[in-house]
């Protein structure tokens, strides 16, 4: 009896060749003994909707495979896709989306699976952030006030987070370096206020001049920036700002970046991206298969990548 060829998963991104997924997931893989494979797919942004929309085109994978987009069933998306691929499908494709609210009110997805020919999409990022830090940091954000910095796709992931209602988080404060970023996220959450009008308050975008003053209100502070991906670079903030009480989260996961050395030097609880990038892997696997992760072997595969580069 002839073996049956592998189901396709992927990572659609530009670029790709650093994640950390494929090795996540070929463990989950092999632990519920699942046949199938996941690739990584290079996809600039001109490619993106033929992807997304044109099952019967082909793709290139890293190595070299060449693949249809419609026998690739479950694929994550990243940078610099998130945005425009929630905009592409809401717009032009009668896909279902699976956790409206995070998926809308970030305005970005992180997974899409084919189903019976048609496509379901959701965001894990969010609720990967909130189990990770439950998990790493034992942080129960109900009544903080939260700083986050970074208001790009992992920052507007974490903002819908917290937001949740049932969270109770009093307060999160917004800052981007770039005015430009600050103001196109300030319009976007700002457009769901009609539908969700305890964020009017509960939102604030602030100027850099305010940082240190707003850290030393805050519970929680969370890098979603860039700053702190490359070996070398400085802290998102001054440590001088921290206080005893404050607790810190960098989403920068390949590293322990210069925020996480100050501020478990200063004694505070502090952890890297690793978690989140394993739940949101985790909630993503599960969306694709329908069955529960093997979290531990999923977690440990992480582990060893991160190894490899440390």
């Amino acid at each position: 009896m002839a073996k049956k060829n592998p189901e396709i998963y992927g990572l659609l991104g530009f670029p790709v060749k650093h994640s950390f997924s494929p090795a996540m997931d070929a463990a989950a893989f092999k632990k519920l003994a699942i046949n199938a494979e996941y690739r990584l797919f290079e996809i600039n942004p001109q490619g993106l909707e033929d992807f997304l929309l044109k099952p019967e085109k082909e793709f290139k994978d890293t190595k070299g495979n060449i693949f249809r987009a419609g026998d690739i069933i479950g694929f994550n998306i990243t940078i610099p896709h998130k945005v425009r691929a929630k905009e592409i499908l809401k717009k032009y494709v009668n896909a279902k989306n699976e956790n409206p609210f995070y998926s809308e009110l970030s305005g970005a997805i992180n997974t899409v699976k084919r189903e019976n020919g048609n496509l379901a999409y959701t965001n894990t990022d969010a609720p990967g952030f909130l189990m990770s830090l439950k998990e790493e940091l034992q942080f129960n954000p109900s009544g903080c006030c939260a700083l986050v910095i970074g208001c790009g796709g992992a920052g507007r992931a974490v903002i819908a987070a917290l937001s949740e209602q049932s969270l109770e988080v009093d307060k999160i404060f917004i800052y981007d370096k770039s005015k430009e970023a600050l103001d196109a996220a300030r319009k976007h959450f700002s457009a769901y206020f009609a539908s969700y009008p305890y964020l009017e308050k509960k939102l604030e975008f602030i100027p850099e001049g305010q940082i240190s003053d707003t850290i030393k209100q805050s519970n929680l502070l969370v890098n979603a920036s860039p700053v702190g991906m490359k070996e070398g670079n400085t802290s998102v903030v001054n440590k001088n700002a921290f206080h005893k009480d404050l607790y810190v989260y960098d989403v920068v996961y390949n590293r322990q970046t210069r925020l996480v050395e100050d501020a478990k030097s200063s004694g505070l609880k502090a952890c890297c991206g690793l978690g989140m990038l394993l739940y949101q892997g985790v909630y993503a696997f599960e969306f694709w298969v329908k069955k529960s992760a093997p979290v531990e072997e999923m977690k440990n595969a992480l582990k060893k990548e991160l190894k490899k580069i440390c």
